[in-house]
């Protein structure tokens, strides 16, 4: 069955902690997992999303254990980890379980912070990146349009978007419960991406006295720094500039650290112990966890940021629970569209069968009338015409009658046996 067919197979906060899922990040290169992905026997239709909280494959194959485990073997080739070590920390949906988990990550249900809208927006350019380069075909297309609408139905009926937190958000809310008043403070960006804009938005909002955007490319931290009448910087500049920080929220996508220890301790004698508050929301981490050891300094990684998240969950869970629902509705009508593609090459080949033996018989019996006028001929033919569908009208509604998909799946392979639509006969029996 079609649905069977459909896999997602990936690693997320939920399964793995950060430093197992630092060691599979793909650093923002989709194309290249995309490609390789595809080439993979069995794969039928592929996405790829990487964020820096999830790396998934979305998937239409044969449901072959073969294929499953040469994606999971690529997800995780270079980690280190053992197969069961990568079977442990990720997951793995199929089915109808796989078109649930993909409404729900495009309506953030899946995300570390209920709400935030960000994966939306990386769910549509990992589909995009997959049509540009013919991953996808009419499943994938219609399952990723359709959770792109779900999600939009979701924010329409529920508020689950109306205060909706982000990760940078969760790392001021930290930063104002550590340092207390915001206002004045100096904030240094370490990256100058999404993350570090949406960080500075919310610092503004707080009072923030001072924006400084370090960047490894000095045109992009221009660029955000003048957004905020602030200043830039090249990555280079980091550590000296931190000393006239109070905040730094680092979001790089640096596959190495880029502050370490020995970076800071010198630099701490020169503040005068002031204390500094570090937030890493960059997987794989920008900063050495060694931080923490440094008196004065408050560390804290993506995974601290969950429990920030927590203190929301109550109230956005009761809205969580009703996008929920709303999931299910939609999984049930895209289990039913599934299914009436399945349906529809059966009718088709059942209308086909029963007009070549229409066609067939008709031919004999005006051959043996050879005296019947055209009239009378074109009343017979149009005779048997309509016998056939009478006969099968009821067998048509017996198949799209059922409710439930098992229902429904039962009764197409009861008509295809009864009619024989898979044995090669033709039913014709001859004179």
């Amino acid at each position: 069955m079609l649905a069977e067919k459909i896999s997602c197979l990936g690693v997320n906060h939920q399964t793995a902690p950060v430093e197992i899922r630092e060691k599979m990040a793909f650093s923002g290169d989709c194309l290249n997992p995309l490609v390789q992905i595809k080439e993979i026997p069995g794969c039928d239709e592929c996405c790829f999303l990487s964020t820096c909280n999830r790396v998934e494959v979305l998937l239409v194959a044969e449901p072959e254990a073969a294929t499953i485990a040469a994606v999971r073997d690529f997800l995780f080739a270079g980690s280190g980890l053992s197969a069961a070590e990568a079977e442990k920390y990720s997951y793995l949906r199929t089915g109808e379980a796989a078109i649930n988990h993909v409404f729900r990550v495009a309506s953030s249900l899946d995300s570390m912070v209920l709400g935030e809208p960000q994966i939306l927006g990386q769910l549509k350019d990992a589909y995009r990146l997959a049509m540009e380069h013919k991953a996808t075909g009419p499943i994938l297309h219609r399952l990723l349009s359709k959770s792109f609408s779900v999600a939009k139905r979701i924010r329409t009926e529920t508020s689950i978007g109306s205060s909706a937190v982000s990760i940078s958000f969760a790392a001021v809310q930290l930063a104002r419960k550590i340092l207390g008043d915001l206002t004045g403070k100096t904030v240094l960006l370490a990256g100058a991406g999404e993350m570090a804009e949406l960080a500075a938005e919310h610092l503004l909002a707080q009072g923030i006295g001072k924006v400084v955007v370090a960047n490894r490319t000095l045109e992009r931290a221009v660029n955000l720094a003048r957004r905020f009448n602030g200043e830039a910087a090249s990555l280079a500049e980091l550590v000296p500039r931190l000393a006239e920080a109070d905040i730094l929220i680092s979001s790089t996508g640096s596959p190495e650290l880029i502050l370490r220890r020995d970076d800071m301790a010198p630099l701490m004698r020169q503040r005068y112990n002031r204390p500094i508050f570090l937030i890493d929301i960059a997987v794989p981490r920008d900063l050495d966890p060694g931080l923490n050891d440094l008196d004065n300094i408050y560390l804290y990684d993506i995974d601290d940021l969950q429990q920030v998240v927590e203190v929301n969950k109550g109230e956005r869970r009761r809205e969580a629970d009703r996008a929920e629902r709303i999931v299910e509705e939609e999984a049930i009508k895209f289990l039913q569209w599934l299914e009436n593609m399945e349906l529809a090459p059966t009718i088709t080949e059942l209308r086909r069968r029963a007009d070549e033996l229409r066609r067939a018989e008709l031919s004999r019996t005006l051959a043996a009338l050879p005296g019947l006028t055209a009239e009378q001929q074109g009343a017979v033919e149009k005779m048997s015409g309509a016998l056939v569908n009478k006969l099968l009208h009821h067998p048509m509604l017996f198949l799209k009658s059922a409710e439930r998909p098992e229902d429904r799946r039962r009764n197409l392979l009861l008509l295809r046996k009864v009619f024989g639509l898979d044995n090669g006969d033709n039913g014709d029996a001859g004179p």
